[in-house]
């Protein structure tokens, strides 16, 4: 396969500084505040690096917490032996460290900059041990999930997360084009999602975290891990897959056919690429999430498909490849400029064969929703 052009892979995006990272613990914390909360507690993962730019280069036992609270310094609390990496984080400028040495009690070190009887929001997966110890050291204190709490905290991106989730969702588009010269028929399915994770890579992912290739029956499971299966002539194949480049998610789902479909086939297909265009089309300022969702499941369950659609319409995408906003029923928050998400209805078929279509989508300040998926909708045929 050709190798992508330096600028493909190498397209440096404009870096995060310290006032970004400024900007966002300090919405982090007026957000607690709105939810009635003391505070915020993060530990490593996504959020940590969201809210910090940094990511230990292990996570392990050792307590290593954010404390972010209303009208007080950001403070991260680190193992002192992993603090010189800490110092080096592009927002360690914006906030306050404070180590603490084997031998001593890190819950006693962070305690002081908790209220006593605080309800704090922590991220979900911080380790039970520390919020066990926490507890243990602040016993008045309580805990609520971080996505429970502020669910919407990393969901509006800025000009430069857009960015990056364009130059993500470009770089997958790229893969795709690249798979669709690569024969199919007689190759097991995880041969193709080898190709896929390589072309990922090439064209400038840092991390792939799915290359699903559902072929034939397989493909009429929605999360199905690439197996052994041999793809054959007349299999249907949805090819759904995606990563981190410059740290942001790209995510997309193209179904393709091996030689030439049935009748069926491409009307199952056309009605799933009706019913993503519908989802696109609602799109538009004052919608809720689930007004997606409705749009999109209106158009399959009007075709009498509507039990083999079986999973929501979308979810958000970020600095994970999965995160809210959920395009799903009973999720009533609007959509705003800035949110990104996957619109990817899917008809699924037991025993037979299975259709999806995923973009990228966010809406656009003037109102309008945009894409960061380009490759065309129609079913295309490979080898």
């Amino acid at each position: 396969m050709p190798s992508p052009p330096a600028e493909a892979a190498g397209d440096a995006p404009t870096p995060f500084t310290a006032d970004d990272y400024r900007a966002r613990m300090d919405r982090a914390a007026a957000s607690a505040a709105d939810a009635g909360l003391a505070g915020v507690l993060v530990a490593p993962g996504p959020d940590l690096v969201y809210l910090t730019g940094y990511q230990p280069t292990a996570i392990t036992e050792r307590l290593t917490v954010l404390v972010l609270a209303p009208g007080r310094d950001p403070v991260l609390v680190v193992p002192t032996l992993e603090a010189p990496d800490a110092q080096k984080a592009v927002g360690a400028p914006a906030l306050t460290l404070r180590d603490w040495t084997d031998g001593k009690d890190p819950y006693a070190v962070t305690a002081p900059l908790l209220d006593a009887d605080g309800r704090f929001g922590i991220s979900d997966n911080a380790w039970a041990m520390h919020l066990l110890g926490l507890q243990k050291a602040v016993p008045s204190t309580s805990y609520v999930s971080l996505t429970e709490a502020l669910p919407m905290l990393r969901a509006v991106k800025d000009a430069h997360e857009l960015s990056r989730i364009a130059a993500a969702g470009a770089a997958a588009d790229r893969a795709y084009e690249e798979i669709l010269k690569v024969r199919f028929a007689g190759r097991r399915e995880t041969e193709v999602a080898a190709d896929l994770a390589r072309l990922l890579m090439e064209f400038g992912h840092s991390q792939v975290d799915f290359t699903v290739v559902g072929s034939g029956p397989n493909g009429a499971n929605p999360h199905h891990e690439a197996g052994e299966r041999v793809i054959e002539r007349g299999d249907m194949v949805v090819l759904d897959f995606g990563g981190l480049k410059h740290g942001y998610g790209s995510d997309t789902t193209r179904t393709v056919h091996v030689g030439e479909p049935t009748d069926e086939e491409r009307r199952v297909h056309d009605l799933v690429r009706e019913a993503q265009q519908a989802g696109f089309e609602a799109v538009r300022p004052g919608i809720a999430c689930q007004d997606v969702d409705r749009a999109a499941r209106k158009v399959i369950t009007d075709a009498g498909y509507g039990a083999y659609f079986i999973h929501r319409t979308g979810h958000g995408i970020g600095v994970t490849t999965h995160e809210p906003p959920y395009m799903i029923e009973g999720e009533e928050r609007p959509v705003v400029p800035g949110m990104c998400f996957s619109i990817e209805p899917g008809v699924y078929l037991p025993g037979r064969f299975g259709v999806r279509i995923e973009d990228i989508v966010t809406m656009t300040e003037d109102g309008t929703g945009r894409r960061f998926n380009a490759t065309p909708h129609t079913m295309a045929l490979v080898e």
